[in-house]
């Protein structure tokens, strides 16, 4: 594909910026937003470099410390956005993603594609970006609405299940637009590569598998073992 010029670049830029205007004017936190763009971009400029190595390493310990950094990312940035006693929940995060996502990982790279190498580091990274960032976003959602919920006094239980089901709208939603309303950018990828219609949908079906798995598991796991912690606090 061509090449994007930095000027043409820096126009889909503009609704970012009306975002951030509108959030200045309503007076919300804009500053959040800001960071966000800022270390999206510096982080995608970076990681070129990092994917190059992690590519030509071919080495699984090396594979396994770039997973360890991606779970370890995911599992804090999850509670982020969370009251002090939830973003406490840290361990609770990176147990939940690590065991939800991990799991999902593994049946993927080793059941469904059979990866020889285990660790081919231009198949399990990606995967397990989008597995982890899914997962990530589950246990937030879920963790944001069992705050909210709790907060307005209702028991653990019933809250629980509106936040897992708070926690499964996003990707229920994906699988329900797939086709239909969304081309996944892997399926419209291998498309335009050139790549069969029918062999694309089966790689599509295996990522919005993956994906629901990845955040049905890690968020049930993290409202599972959360409720110690949470009958503990005052």
């Amino acid at each position: 594909m061509e090449t994007i010029p930095l000027g043409r670049l820096a126009i889909a830029f503009l609704p970012v910026a009306v975002v951030i205007g509108l959030l200045w004017h309503w007076k919300l936190n804009y500053h959040a937003a800001l960071v966000a763009v800022g270390r999206m971009l510096l982080q995608l400029l970076l990681i070129g470099y990092a994917l190059v190595f992690l590519f030509e390493a071919q080495n699984g310990l090396v594979i396994l410390g770039a997973l360890s950094i991606m779970l370890l990312a995911a599992s804090s940035i999850a509670l982020g956005n969370l009251g002090a006693s939830f973003r406490s929940l840290f361990p609770k995060s990176l147990f939940a993603i690590g065991l939800g996502g991990g799991t999902v990982l593994l049946i993927i790279t080793q059941g469904v594609l059979g990866l020889d190498p285990w660790f081919d580091p231009s198949i399990i990274i990606p995967l397990a970006g989008m597995i982890f960032a899914t997962s990530m976003n589950s246990v937030s959602l879920a963790g944001e609405r069992l705050e909210s919920e709790i907060g307005q006094g209702l028991s653990f239980a019933p809250a629980r299940s509106v936040a897992m089901r708070a926690a499964l709208i996003p990707i229920t939603n994906s699988l329900l637009a797939v086709g239909l309303v969304s081309l996944p950018g892997m399926m419209t990828g291998q498309i335009l590569s050139g790549v069969s219609p029918f062999i694309a949908a089966r790689y599509q079906i295996m990522v919005m598998c993956m994906i629901f798995g990845a955040a049905g598991l890690s968020a049930a796991l993290f409202l599972t073992i959360a409720r110690k912690e949470l009958e503990r606090e005052p």
